[in-house]
């Protein structure tokens, strides 16, 4: 069996819905992985998806903030949805495919502006969101499982477009790339795209406060798909549509994709 799966942080699954029915038209995924729905599970415009043939859905949401959906293809059973650091927000939802492999769905805290959780304590909660993560995964030992996501970090130096000017910058300090390694150490997870795309600059966000996006390229790669180590082999095909960051009414995120032959 193969499949195709994509990751894509929204930024309001309503407003755009429209760019995600084109992804859909156009690119076809089996899987689409959608994070900061910004939306009531029962508000997610599940009509025009089901036409294209999206009919199964996951999902937990949050009115005007957060969410997390798993539309696809594919028949999907829910597995959990976790709430790490107890914050109330849902931000986690994990399906499992008919061919046993559980999708996990993560829309990691963005942690503010200031690098420093005595100072800002949305740091402090992303940094606790990662440490309840990295235990988890340490305590439950993932299996044919794939991890995607907003994890709101670039971890390595071709993630960014200046790694010297973004070391004190939140998304690419030390403490928060350590953090997320622990976690892929845990897990014993695969970056699939670095694994496909081992080198060069690749980016999947870029500031909206760029007058010229494009031409700017200020980007990062804050949006991942991981895998585990058993089926990572399977996977193929990594790819960013960078181009999709320039639609109308876009989100500041690339969707990211991989294809699995299992």
């Amino acid at each position: 069996m193969s499949f195709t799966l994509a990751t894509w942080n929204i930024n309001s699954v309503r407003l755009r819905e429209p760019i995600v029915l084109r992804l859909l038209e156009e690119q076809a995924p089996d899987v689409l992985c959608l994070q900061e729905c910004k939306s009531p599970v029962d508000k997610i415009p599940r009509e025009g998806f089901n036409a294209l043939g999206y009919t199964h859905m996951v999902a937990r949401g949050d009115k005007g903030y957060n969410g997390v959906a798993i539309l696809s293809k594919l028949p999907m059973e829910e597995v959990s949805a976790m709430d790490f650091a107890s914050l109330g927000h849902a931000r986690h939802i994990a399906g499992r495919l008919a061919n046993g492999v559980t999708v996990h769905n993560f829309y990691v805290p963005a942690g503010g502006d200031v690098p420093d959780r005595e100072k800002n304590d949305k740091f402090g909660q992303k940094l606790d969101y990662l440490t309840e993560m990295r235990d988890h995964f340490a305590e439950n030992a993932p299996a044919k499982s794939i991890l995607v996501g907003d994890l709101n970090i670039a971890p390595r130096e071709d993630d960014v477009w200046d790694h010297k000017k973004l070391l004190k910058i939140v998304s690419h300090t030390p403490v928060e790339v350590e953090h997320l390694s622990a976690v892929q150490t845990a897990g014993d997870w695969v970056d699939v795209t670095r694994k496909d795309i081992p080198e060069g600059l690749l980016y999947s966000w870029w500031s909206y406060r760029a007058k010229d996006w494009n031409a700017a390229d200020k980007g990062r790669r804050l949006d991942h798909i991981w895998a585990t180590s058993d089926i990572a082999d399977a996977a193929h095909s990594s790819r960013i549509l960078r181009d999709v960051r320039g639609w109308e009414k876009p989100s500041d995120h690339a969707p990211v994709f991989a294809t699995f032959d299992l």
